[in-house]
């Protein structure tokens, strides 16, 4: 099976610049293909990981990924999806978060021995002169054209700065820069990204009169259509610092039942046999796929000690285990007796705020052991712990953490 069916058959492609042609290209030959990463933030999210694994099967085909990373175009920001203009980023900033996603792409790719390559673009956009851009490749982009794109028209009615306006050109000369220094072929990326990639394929056939492509996968979305990788907290980080092991396997965990083996297909390397079984369970044995998607999608960000310790928590709090070593801890000196408990939780980021703790109490969410507080004064006192100087604290529906007395 080439890597074409192979991606066909998991559910990524959603649309191609030139489909027999890529078709052919990928069963026949081996190709520098790569994909871009903008870094507005100092982690990836799951929004990444399933361009991540896309690279990460291309690359076991036998194709060389280029990982770009995106210092020059992340301090323009890119218009696509967005309401209003991005926050303009310091450059200090965007190469803290760089050095952030070199250390995490390292789990997908392997960069050995030319095997993949890792490039950052300001090296090239930063000292361009803006008289010879626009000679070399403003003549041939249509304004007309360019304004029809989707990533423009949601904001023509609000208003698209001209300083946003630049950044589809800026991520051609990617595509035709990559063409030039490695032979790259085919961008791949996000499908809400398929209009700047048309001008990068574009770009390289009017002035280099040479082949380009690309490629989009679909965008993680629910059964609904609705975009997974959010939580009450915000995005789900790939950073164990910004997003624990243990909540990021309780996310998969989960998952509605409908998208069970979407992500199976998608986030996993289970072949695809295995998939289809697991999404083919029905009622309460689904869970077993949901524990299994949780077990393998944990194992590839965090390594399998964290996502072992992580299926080891959930079973004792879920299951009839009494282990509960791996539950997140909360370490408490016996000074904060007499502290609200609102400000104990949120002092240590079980709540990103305390009127967000407000409000999980006033709509009856947080629980201590089994009793529900209904009180946002309600305060810590000595005989609310157990006989092991913990107590078990329960937010929402299914997260847990222990407060443990010191």
């Amino acid at each position: 099976m080439s890597v074409y069916d192979l991606l066909q058959e998991r559910g990524f492609l959603k649309q191609l610049s030139h489909e027999e042609e890529i078709k052919e290209l990928l069963e026949k030959g081996k190709i520098t293909f790569y994909i871009g990463f903008d870094p507005t933030a100092d982690s990836l999210h799951v929004g990444h990981f399933i361009a991540l694994m896309l690279m990460a099967h291309m690359q076991r085909a036998g194709h060389r990924p280029i990982c770009l990373l995106g210092g020059g175009t992340g301090m323009v920001g890119d218009p696509s999806g967005k309401d209003e203009m991005r926050k303009m980023l310091t450059p200090e900033f965007i190469n803290h978060n760089i050095a952030c996603f070199k250390k995490q792409m390292s789990r997908f790719i392997d960069f050995s021995d030319n095997k993949a390559i890792m490039v950052n673009n300001a090296d090239w956009l930063l000292n361009l002169n803006y008289v010879d851009l626009l000679r070399e490749v403003g003549v041939h982009f249509s304004v007309n054209r360019m304004l029809t794109a989707e990533c423009f028209k949601k904001r023509l009615e609000k208003g698209l700065s001209f300083f946003e306006f630049n950044y589809m050109i800026m991520q051609a000369y990617d595509f035709l820069t990559l063409n030039r220094e490695y032979d790259c072929i085919m961008q791949l990326g996000g499908d809400d990204q398929w209009s700047n990639m048309l001008a990068g394929v574009e770009l390289i056939r009017r002035k280099e009169h040479k082949p380009a492509y690309c490629m989009t996968c679909k965008l993680l979305t629910t059964s609904e259509g609705v975009k997974m990788g959010k939580t009450v907290g915000g995005a789900l980080w790939l950073d164990p610092e910004k997003t624990t092991p243990y909540d990021f396997y309780q996310y998969w965990r989960n998952v509605n039942d409908a998208d069970v083996e979407n992500c199976l297909a998608l986030l996993t390397f289970l072949p695809m046999e295995e998939v289809r079984r697991l999404g083919s369970l029905e009622g309460s044995e689904i869970n077993k796929a949901k524990v299994v998607l949780a077990y393998e999608v944990t194992k590839l960000i965090h390594g399998e000690e964290e996502a072992l310790k992580a299926k080891t928590a959930a079973e004792a709090l879920f299951g009839d285990g009494s282990n509960m070593e791996d539950v997140p801890t909360i370490n408490v000196e016996s000074s904060s007796i007499g502290t609200k408990i609102i400000d104990i939780l949120a002092s240590n980021g079980v709540f990103a705020s305390k009127s967000e703790g407000r409000r999980l109490v006033a709509q009856g969410g947080l629980y201590l052991d089994d009793t529900k507080i209904s009180d946002v004064e309600a305060e810590l006192t000595a005989d609310l712990f157990n006989a092991d100087k913990s107590i078990l604290i329960r937010k929402g529906k299914k997260k847990y953490y222990r407060l443990i007395l010191a």
